[in-house]
């Protein structure tokens, strides 16, 4: 699962997406209301879910909220404050977080509101996805090759999964890139091409089926 997480907190930012990587999901950060606000209505197909702060330079959270929803961008949002009065609460919500969360906060708690809102039949689609002899089962992040369950990092299961999601077409190392691990990483590094030969290789003989489009990319085809 790919997070945006919309904190100008550097410290605690990156306390947690350091404690979110360990369960798989790809985390990037933006410290400013107004370019979070941008960077999701310009890639509103790539994320999950929104972590966002309500106090921000550039634009509060609360007037980037009602500018995603005006715009019907459904991506859940969980929002983060010190702030802890009811008024404040109300506000958030009513302006379109799907979730409030008061800081200080418990990870534990972080990790289950945001298990809750990914759960959601509006977030959560395609529960099972069956591309030939691939099952996706997203509530389990396993995938089976003839109803046998691969063993696949988690690197691996979302380079898989995103390919899974968009059968027969060509995808570029970039889209590859950017939907499983950060959107910071290194662009030119070869990581991408050496996933896919991993997962070839435990594809056994439907390794072929991960095909190499020369110049553009790789594509599922099955």
């Amino acid at each position: 699962m790919k997070i945006l997480l919309i904190e100008d907190n550097q410290k605690l930012a990156e306390s947690i997406k350091r404690g979110l990587e360990p369960d798989g999901y790809s985390v990037d950060i933006v410290g400013d209301g107004l370019v979070g606000q941008q960077r999701l209505e310009a890639h509103k197909d790539l994320y999950d879910l929104v972590i966002l702060d309500l106090m921000l330079p550039g634009k509060t959270g609360t007037q980037v909220c009602v500018a995603w929803r005006d715009q019907n961008i459904v991506v859940p949002i969980l929002m983060l404050t010190a702030r802890d009065t009811v008024e404040d609460k109300v506000l958030g919500l009513d302006s379109g977080a799907d979730d409030y969360l008061v800081k200080p906060f418990d990870f534990a708690e972080l990790i289950a509101r945001i298990r809750a809102l990914l759960r959601r039949p509006t977030v959560l689609v395609d529960e099972n996805i069956v591309v030939g002899p691939l099952s996706l089962r997203t509530s389990q992040k396993q995938i089976f090759l003839n109803d046998k369950a691969l063993e696949l990092t988690l690197r691996e299961y979302a380079v898989l999964e995103y390919c899974m999601r968009h059968p027969k077409q060509v995808l570029g190392r970039d889209q590859i890139l950017s939907s499983a691990w950060d959107y910071s990483f290194d662009s030119f590094s070869n990581v991408v091409d050496v996933h896919i030969k991993n997962l070839r290789k435990k594809l056994g003989t439907y390794g072929k089926t991960l095909q190499t489009v020369r110049g553009l990319g790789y594509r599922l085809a099955l």
